[in-house]
């Protein structure tokens, strides 16, 4: 029970102290990526946090892509930013009408939670429920389930 508290209070301090953007999506990348424009029509690109989506040329890369775009193309959005990647994006927690669409896309099996990054416990349960589930990537065999963190490492 403490601990649940505490990882409330850790959430609503977080949420208050980040950084906020709201606009429309108006691109998707891939699974974990997507353009947002801004109400003063500047594009940025976000980068879901703590999952992690097979890679286009992937098994499953495609439909993570599109249930990403589902969820959230062409829809306003909220974005608690969290950091900036390497890459220049910035990487965040997206909410469609109200749907976490990061933990969406965990629970639909079109995400793993990326442990390197993850901070929300949460997740890994949504992970779990959709592996017993057999939902999206978890229904895919164990040949093809490579995690997108080994598999890029395995091409580089």
């Amino acid at each position: 029970m403490l601990l649940r508290t505490l990882l409330l209070v850790f959430a609503l301090t977080s949420s208050a102290l980040a950084e906020e953007l709201r606009g429309r999506v108006v691109g998707i990348t891939d699974g974990d990526t997507l353009t947002l424009l801004t109400p003063e029509r500047q594009e940025v690109k976000i980068r879901l946090a703590e999952i992690d989506t097979p890679e286009s040329r992937q098994p499953y890369g495609t439909r993570a892509r599109q249930a990403l775009s589902d969820l959230a193309f062409q829809r306003d959005v909220l974005i608690n930013i969290i950091d900036t990647d390497r890459y220049g994006r910035r990487v965040g927690r997206i909410y469609a009408d109200r749907v976490d669409v990061n933990a969406e896309m965990v629970r639909r099996g079109a995400a793993w939670v990326y442990r390197r990054y993850s901070r929300d416990p949460s997740l890994l349960a949504l992970e779990e429920e959709a592996r017993q589930a057999r939902r999206g990537v978890w229904a895919l065999s164990e040949s093809e389930r490579t995690p997108p963190w080994e598999w890029r490492r395995e091409r580089r």
